[in-house]
């Protein structure tokens, strides 16, 4: 069948783009994979781009082009759609409980290899009678709290005392440590993020020489983020960096110090104004439904200084304009940077990458809505 939505718009203009739509600046997104990869060409520790931002697989073939040695998910059917497209080195930075997920867990090793965080020993013992069952091995990384107070064991003995029990188990395979700083990426101030950055990650790399020193290799420390990817990317200690939301950046990064300055605003939403009541008010055609407003303000393209945000409902943002904004007309498009990435992808079911004003790639998000 042919997809008419593709063929139509292939060598447009982005203005033939209906609205809403999800645009990539091509150039932008690339310059970004690149800026990582070239961060990472040297170093000891090594990328493994979270794949929670984008959930495009072509995305993903694109940075392990670029030297990435796996992908990271949030969820188990990211990690189907990543590996169904040949992405074949996959951690879920998260736990699989529960015997339904658990046995589309251990199907998935037949096509690829899949890493999981545990932080519970009957939850690994199920995970080791399912693999087992299926004659397969699965690798599992502990999970040890940062102090960002989610999941994940306590550092020191309670990591050591299950990284014993993983290696001791049948179906299973330690290879290391999980370690997410997700509390700390976002701090605007680099230095005070840096050395809060230090504090947290030494219990984690004390940890792994309490690991080591029990007789067990650790082959993996893996975490970080885009906010951290420069400081827990040189952690002695350190072996992978989960960073995501660098692809395509959104107004909350771009306030992060040192990260604004490496990385360009590559997602946008496409709107069109569809009304102009007075001379300071516009309404979009985009709205809680569309664009993500869990946290960042939204900045309109090419307008950041002359149009403020002013109210989300379901279908509509306000806008109040001022200065050269107000020659906006209903009609007009206008081009949106997201406060927050990667819950406005969610909410999108395809990709339109443009370069330099023309319709270049149309990609299917074959992540979104992967929750399960």
């Amino acid at each position: 069948m042919v997809d008419t939505f593709r063929s139509n718009l292939i060598g447009q203009e982005l203005a033939a783009v209906d609205t809403p739509a999800l645009t990539i600046d091509l150039d932008a997104m690339e310059h970004n994979l690149r800026t990582m990869a070239d961060f990472f060409a040297d170093k000891k520790a090594k990328l493994r781009p979270h794949a929670k931002t984008h959930k495009s697989p072509v995305i993903a073939h694109k940075q392990l082009a670029l030297g990435a040695v796996g992908i990271t998910c949030a969820k188990l059917g990211e990690a189907e759609v990543m590996v169904e497209a040949g992405v074949r080195d996959v951690l879920v930075a998260n736990q699989i409980v529960g015997p339904l997920k658990i046995a589309r867990l251990i199907g998935l090793l037949h096509h690829g290899r899949v890493t999981v965080a545990v932080d519970d020993p009957a939850n690994l013992r199920d995970l080791a009678r399912a693999a087992g069952a299926q004659g397969v091995t699965l690798d599992v990384l502990i999970e040890v709290n940062t102090g960002m107070d989610r999941c994940g064991v306590e550092p020191g003995a309670e990591a050591v005392t299950l990284a014993k029990i993983a290696a001791d188990l049948p179906g299973i395979r330690f290879r290391g440590i999980q370690a997410y700083e997700g509390h700390l990426v976002n701090i605007a101030a680099e230095d005070d993020r840096a050395a809060r950055v230090r504090a947290a990650m030494a219990p984690i790399v004390e940890t792994r020489g309490q690991i080591e020193a029990a007789g067990l290799p650790v082959e993996i420390v893996s975490g970080g983020g885009t906010g951290t990817f420069a400081m827990t990317g040189t952690v002695e200690g350190f072996d992978e960096v989960q960073a995501g939301s660098y692809v395509f950046m959104d107004t909350k990064y771009g306030e992060v110090g040192g990260i604004g300055e490496r990385f360009r605003p590559a997602l946008t939403v496409l709107a069109t104004i569809i009304s102009r009541p007075t001379a300071e008010r516009a309404v979009i055609d985009i709205g809680r439904k569309t664009l993500g407003t869990d946290h960042g303000t939204p900045q309109l393209l090419g307008h950041e200084a002359d149009a403020q945000f002013a109210g989300f409902s379901e279908e509509h943002t306000k806008l109040t304009l001022s200065g050269a904004a107000r020659d906006l007309r209903p009609g007009d498009q206008v081009r949106i940077i997201p406060g927050h990435g990667c819950t406005t992808v969610n909410l999108y079911d395809r990709y339109v990458g443009e370069r330099g004003g023309i319709v270049e790639a149309i990609w299917p998000i074959a992540g979104r809505g992967r929750a399960q």
